[in-house]
């Protein structure tokens, strides 16, 4: 089957590094076309000389799933689930990390992986899915792959895609797309009307996505904030910033759990 592209209504935003000043730059390439309902982008994080103070990442809450690697130690391979929080990931002086984002569901979907067993934690790919973690150790390992890395998974990823059985009920992609319709602001309980009961629907999301789709909804309303790239001074003005929250307080606590930031102090 060939599922929807939601990349025209859902593009995840990671923010950007600030805190390693020019000693680290974040750069995100786009997979090829075949790929792109699957594949939101490859990432590169790195340093482009060695630090000389400690250095943590930030990850905030995105609706995805990851495959991340170090290119000096390319065999230990993870996987991150679905996170309805911000992660830190404390990093050592010199680094040069390689991840590919899968949009929701499509991790699952490609590897038959239960997203649940995932959410809110990172875990060796090599216990999750070992040929995967294999095969990609190897094609990382290759001289040639830092070069061209983004030809090199292509290439990989096309041929997982040719070869995997795709099996998915529809309706699951129906629900992700009326969330996404509504920016994540839509009452689920009521709206999610795809023709599968509420307890269906629930087992399809934990298994595809990694948890209920209310708390899917919760973090595509918070990425839609960050994609819009509010100022502080507008989130004060615009209440459309609030629609789905109880009040502002609601807001900012939530907003902080999968950012790790006040708004305030994240958007400013």
């Amino acid at each position: 089957m060939q599922i929807p592209d939601f990349r025209q209504r859902f593009q995840p935003v990671q923010p950007t590094v600030k805190d390693a000043g020019e000693q680290v730059v974040y750069a995100e390439l786009l997979p090829d076309m075949r790929l792109a309902p699957y594949i939101y982008c490859y990432w590169q994080l790195q340093t482009v000389q060695p630090l000389t103070r400690p250095f943590c990442y930030r990850v905030v809450a995105d609706g995805c799933m990851d495959i991340f690697f170090d290119l000096h130690q390319p065999e230990e391979n993870y996987v991150m689930g679905f996170s309805t929080a911000y992660t830190e990931f404390p990093l050592p002086p010199v680094f040069h990390y390689t991840g590919i984002r899968f949009l929701p569901a499509a991790f699952p979907l490609l590897f038959h992986i239960n997203a649940a067993e995932l959410t809110n934690r990172f875990e060796h790919l090599a216990h999750v899915a070992p040929r995967l973690s294999k095969d990609l150790a190897a094609l990382a390992a290759l001289p040639s792959f830092a070069q061209a890395i983004q030809p090199a998974l292509d290439r990989f990823f096309l041929q997982v895609l040719n070869s995997a059985p795709l099996q998915a009920d529809s309706r699951l992609f129906n629900a992700i797309d009326i969330i996404l319709d509504a920016k994540g602001t839509l009452p689920v309980e009521s709206a999610l009307n795809t023709g599968i009961s509420p307890r269906q629907l629930r087992r399809l999301f934990s298994f595809y996505i990694g948890d209920t789709p209310k708390t899917f909804s919760k973090v595509v309303r918070f990425q839609h904030i960050l994609h819009a790239k509010p100022s502080v001074e507008s989130l004060k003005k615009n209440k459309l910033f609030y629609d789905g929250y109880y009040d502002q307080a609601h807001f900012i606590k939530e907003f902080k759990a999968m950012y790790g930031l006040t708004p305030t102090i994240a958007l400013r």
